[in-house]
């Protein structure tokens, strides 16, 4: 049972850490079955999904969109997302800013940060940010809240890199917790299947496990 294989990580992990079922590419009724131990927190990748499977589905449930969001998909999601995790350019941001206003609603955002030494991956490098925070932008987006960082850690064997790699968002959350000053910034989210214990280690407080959970794709 997949509500069981919920538990069971569950009771691996502090209560302080939000699992993030990853349902994407998975069928409603897995999502059923998952959600029979009260699990709310889902994850998907593509925005046509993410839709389909709100409107089919609980309005309890909290959506997360873990993958790449383009721009001119944000006004699909705006009125019902839970958190975006992967905020990763400034003009995305300033449309999930605009369709959250049109909403009326404030969306919580993750900053997505390249940690891997893959150039396939998405995300900020920390100057970046830290100009967009010297020009008060946070200021200028009402109807976002950033609550935290998210980063992916590279595909590889190699547990040190990726351990590595998860220090250096941790670093990355402190430095942008000293600069926003606020009790909301408060999510790390980093961790998937194959790495979410070192994660944790690592400091995250987000996981997003999919694989382990509902079976390979």
């Amino acid at each position: 049972m997949i509500s069981l294989k919920i538990d069971e990580i569950k009771k691996g992990i502090s209560n302080d850490v939000t699992l993030v079922a990853v349902s994407k590419t998975k069928p409603i009724e897995m999502i059923q079955q998952a959600m029979q131990s009260g699990h709310l927190d889902f994850g998907e990748n593509k925005v046509q999904e993410l839709v389909e499977k709100h409107e089919a589905l609980s309005k309890d449930i909290k959506w997360h969109m873990i993958g790449h969001l383009q721009r001119n998909k944000v006004k699909y999601i705006a009125s019902f997302v839970h958190l975006i995790h992967g905020a990763d350019s400034e003009r995305l941001i300033n449309e999930i800013n605009k369709q959250a206003k049109k909403n009326n609603r404030k969306i919580d955002c993750l900053l997505q940060f390249h940690i891997a030494r893959e150039s396939s991956k998405f995300g900020f490098n920390i100057s970046e940010v830290e100009e967009i925070l010297a020009d008060n932008k946070l200021e200028v987006w009402q109807n976002i809240n950033i609550r935290g960082v998210m980063g992916m850690a590279t595909f590889t064997e190699n547990k040190s890199q990726v351990k590595e790699e998860f220090l250096q968002l941790k670093d990355y959350f402190e430095i942008l917790s000293k600069k926003i000053n606020s009790d909301s910034f408060n999510i790390i989210s980093m961790g998937m299947s194959g790495d979410y214990k070192i994660a944790i280690d690592c400091g995250s407080n987000m996981v997003r496990i999919g694989s382990s959970i509902f079976g390979n794709r």
